[in-house]
């Protein structure tokens, strides 16, 4: 299982890359569960973790499709590996699928591929559940999908979702050939809840902070969340294979 942190600038960059993360995550958290930051705080981003690791960017909850390829074009294209975007707010399944397919077409024009990112508290996000947003996600030529939360002052995963219930949204994901992910205000204690289940890679954010979400990225934190997923349960497949089918490596384009 690999380790993606999530940082909002260059200097956090650098502490998660130096604490050892698989996957620099460039995240804005003031602004959400999947805040974006801004184009050029991305490119210094990129630029710091130079081609030493992938780097993903997270672009917001969007219901417009022109809008989501757009933005899905442009963060590819500054360097993204893979770009995530969230479906809070959509109600109709023809929006949602129509958004999703833009956003993968706005990846691939970049050279990367999309994550689908469901919400475990759906009915808080006022957005459709995991079962539906994985399958309109294979359907509509995504690479990934991510189990989140969409509360930050709320439970974390696991008070929304069961061990079990996880396990099969993840086999049913690589069933259909996309790449997992989980986050979800997880700590450093859920790693040996999470690591059994499946999912290729584990996101965190507050739990690689000094002070919490909010907080300053902590390189010995990230260092002890890597530490915590090496052992037996070590495992799948590297970042390295995840983004290759977008032509991505921890190179930049």
């Amino acid at each position: 299982m690999q380790l993606l942190v999530s940082v909002r600038s260059a200097d956090e960059a650098r502490r998660a890359l130096d604490g050892g993360a698989d996957i620099i995550d460039a995240k804005e958290p003031l602004a959400g569960a999947l805040g974006a930051v801004s184009l050029p705080t991305f490119a210094e981003i990129v630029a710091a973790v130079a081609s030493r690791r992938p780097v993903s960017a997270a672009l917001g909850d969007l219901s417009d499709a022109d809008l989501a390829e757009g933005q899905a074009s442009a963060f590819a294209r500054a360097g993204a590996a893979i770009v995530k975007v969230g479906f809070a707010g959509i109600a109709s399944m023809s929006r949602l699928s129509a958004v999703i397919a833009a956003a993968s077409r706005g990846a691939a024009a970049g050279g990367t591929g999309l994550v689908a990112v469901a919400y475990a508290d759906a009915l808080e996000a006022n957005a459709f559940a995991p079962g539906v947003i994985l399958e309109a996600a294979a359907n509509a030529g995504a690479q990934g999908v991510l189990l989140d939360t969409f509360r930050k002052d709320a439970p974390s995963l696991f008070e929304w979702v069961t061990e079990s219930w996880l396990t099969a949204w993840l086999r049913d994901a690589q069933a259909r050939g996309l790449f997992t992910a989980v986050a979800g205000r997880l700590t450093i204690e859920d790693l040996a809840r999470v690591m059994p289940l499946g999912a290729d890679l584990v996101g965190v954010r507050g739990a690689a902070c000094e002070g919490g979400r909010d907080g300053r990225i902590s390189e010995a934190r990230v260092q002890r969340l890597k530490a915590a997923l090496r052992g037996p349960m070590h495992c799948t497949r590297p970042s390295a294979d995840l983004l290759a089918a977008s032509g991505r490596s921890g190179r930049r384009a």
